[in-house]
C-alpha cells in the first residue's frame, strides 16, 4: 500500500476505534517529514464519496501531519456526511492529493479540469466602496475549491460552476478571482 494512503488509513482507524491522533510513523520519507504543503484526503466507500476535506496550503509541520489531520478531518467534520462508524472502516478506500502551491489565473483558458484543480473566491470590497463593510475595512472572501480531473466534470464552465456553487459565490453579482493548482495524487 502506498505510505501516503497508509498513514491516512491509519489514522482514521486508530480515531475513530481508540479517539486519539497518531504521531507520523518515524519510518517515512523525508517528503512526507520535511515538506509542507496542501493535502486533500478523499474517502470513498464502496464507490461512493464518504468524505472530503483538506488544507489548499500547509497548516501542519509536515505533509504527514497534514494528511493525518485531514483524513480525521474527512472521517469526521465533512458536513455532507455522518460521522464514520468502526463497521464502515473494512470497505473504506483513500485518495490523498498532495497540492502544488496555487497561482492566480487571469484568463481562464489557462485552466483545464483534468489537469489543474482551481479554487475561487471573492474579491475583497473596501470600505470606500460600500458602506456597510466591517473587519477593517475589507469583507472576508468566500471560496470554493474543485480538485482537478474529477468525474463528470469536463468544461472550465463546469468547473468554475461548481467551486463558486460550493462557496456560495454568486459569480453574476460578485467578482470573483480564479486560481489553479495542479498535485500530486496518491490511491
Amino acid at each position: 500500500m502506498n505510505l501516503y494512503i497508509s498513514v491516512a488509513k491509519r489514522a482514521v482507524e486508530n480515531y475513530i476505534k481508540n479517539g486519539t491522533i497518531i504521531e507520523p510513523p518515524e519510518n517515512l520519507p523525508d517528503d512526507l517529514l520535511k515538506k509542507k504543503s496542501g493535502v486533500f484526503v478523499t474517502i470513498m466507500k464502496n464507490g461512493e464519496l464518504r468524505g472530503c476535506i483538506g488544507t489548499y496550503l500547509a497548516t501542519k509541520k509536515n505533509i504527514a501531519q497534514e494528511i493525518i489531520a485531514n483524513a480525521i478531518a474527512a472521517a469526521t467534520e465533512d458536513y455532507r456526511f455522518g460521522l464514520i462508524t468502526k463497521e464502515e472502516l473494512p470497505y473504506l478506500s483513500y485518495t490523498v492529493y498532495i497540492l502544488n502551491t496555487p497561482e492566480i489565473v487571469e484568463n481562464e483558458k489557462k485552466l483545464d479540469p483534468k489537469k489543474y484543480g482551481i479554487i475561487v473566491k471573492t474579491a475583497p470590497i473596501l470600505s470606500s466602496q460600500r458602506s456597510d463593510v466591517i473587519f477593517n475595512g475589507v469583507v472576508p472572501a468566500k471560496s470554493g475549491l474543485l480538485l482537478p480531473d474529477l468525474e463528470g466534470i469536463d468544461t472550465t464552465e463546469q468547473q468554475i460552476s461548481i467551486a463558486c456553487q460550493k462557496g456560495r459565490i454568486n459569480p453574476k453579482r460578485e467578482k470573483i478571482l480564479i486560481y489553479r493548482f495542479t498535485v500530486e495524487k496518491h490511491d
